[in-house]
């Protein structure tokens, strides 16, 4: 089992960040199914909505909506119905119209800022 270190940094040059103290990734034949639990941190818990979730892609619609949301939210992510967090959407540089495709963290910026830079960082436990 590993941890995860989710690192975050918006336009105004502020940063947050989401630690987990469980953190798994299934293998291929497992459709890369995630686990991730135990939060703590300054960015609010946008990731644990997704544990037990598949990973999607737009030719792999593996998440748990009618919807296809990798195509309708712009990348590939553990999607559930739909995303707390997308750190695959589009870079939109901020602030911007669009409902929740950029590079998101809900729980932090919401869903109508797309970040200036992450970082998922992992190590053993």
């Amino acid at each position: 089992m590993y941890e995860l270190r989710v690192d975050l940094e918006d336009f105004e040059g502020n940063s947050a960040y989401a630690k987990y103290s469980t953190f798994r990734v299934e293998d291929e034949l497992h459709r890369y199914k995630l686990t991730v639990g135990g939060f703590s941190g300054t960015a609010g818990d946008s990731m644990t909505r997704h544990s037990s979730m598949f990973f999607s892609t737009k030719d792999r619609d593996n998440d748990a909506s009618s919807s296809h949301c990798s195509q309708t939210y712009k990348g590939a992510w553990w999607y559930d119905s739909c995303h707390s967090s997308n750190l695959n959407g589009l870079y939109l540089v901020g602030a911007h119209v669009s409902h929740a495709d950029g590079v998101n963290w809900g729980e932090w910026k919401g869903h109508y800022y797309s970040l200036k830079h992450t970082e998922m960082k992992i190590r053993p436990h």
